[in-house]
């Protein structure tokens, strides 16, 4: 039941795009889906967590957290169903979201969500890995509207560190800064 709920969200989300107001940033969005931005959680191994070339901002692969700022751990197929795997991608996503603000300063600077890598720790039975992706996209796609829509790829794995059931990276274009005089 809970994958055909999923499902039914996810091919609504792709219908109902939101267009968001000149005036309205993609903080403003943050604060009306009542989502405030974590802390920025320090690397884990011998790399940085977002690397800025041109106009292109990568960001590293980040793992979901819970409240407590704990990894959320599991198995797709095994100890997670899709529903859990949607939230834990969509707390990823939140966690990219906040590296790319502390990185630029202010989300508005985004131009484009280019790509979304998704990694899921699933069984070798589990299908579901663009479901479960899905939690990281559709987020992208509330917050910058249009701008948020981006290729992607979904893909399973069978382990990711720390037992991670997802890992997400991401591309994004951003703006220049304008000279201010």
């Amino acid at each position: 039941m809970k994958r055909h709920l999923i499902a039914l969200l996810s091919v609504l989300a792709i219908f109902s795009i939101p267009i968001l107001r000149a005036e309205e940033t993609p903080e403003d969005r943050l604060a009306a889906l009542g989502i405030t931005l974590p802390g920025v959680s320090p690397s884990i191994a011998n790399y940085v967590g977002v690397v800025q070339t041109g106009n292109l901002v990568f960001l590293s692969g980040h793992i979901a957290r819970d409240a407590k700022g704990a990894f959320i751990t599991g198995r797709l197929g095994g100890d997670m169903d899709v529903a859990e795997g949607y939230d834990a991608a969509r707390l990823a996503g939140i966690a990219l979201l906040a590296t790319l603000k502390e990185h630029l300063g202010e989300l508005d600077r985004v131009k484009r969500v280019v790509k979304v890598f998704g990694m899921v720790s699933a069984t070798p039975q589990f299908t579901s890995h663009s479901q479960v992706i899905n939690g990281c996209s559709d987020l992208l796609v509330e917050v910058f509207g249009e701008k948020g829509r981006h290729a992607r790829a979904a893909s399973g794995f069978i382990s990711l560190p720390v037992g991670a059931c997802v890992e997400i990276e991401m591309i994004v274009e951003v703006e220049e800064i304008k000279n201010q005089e």
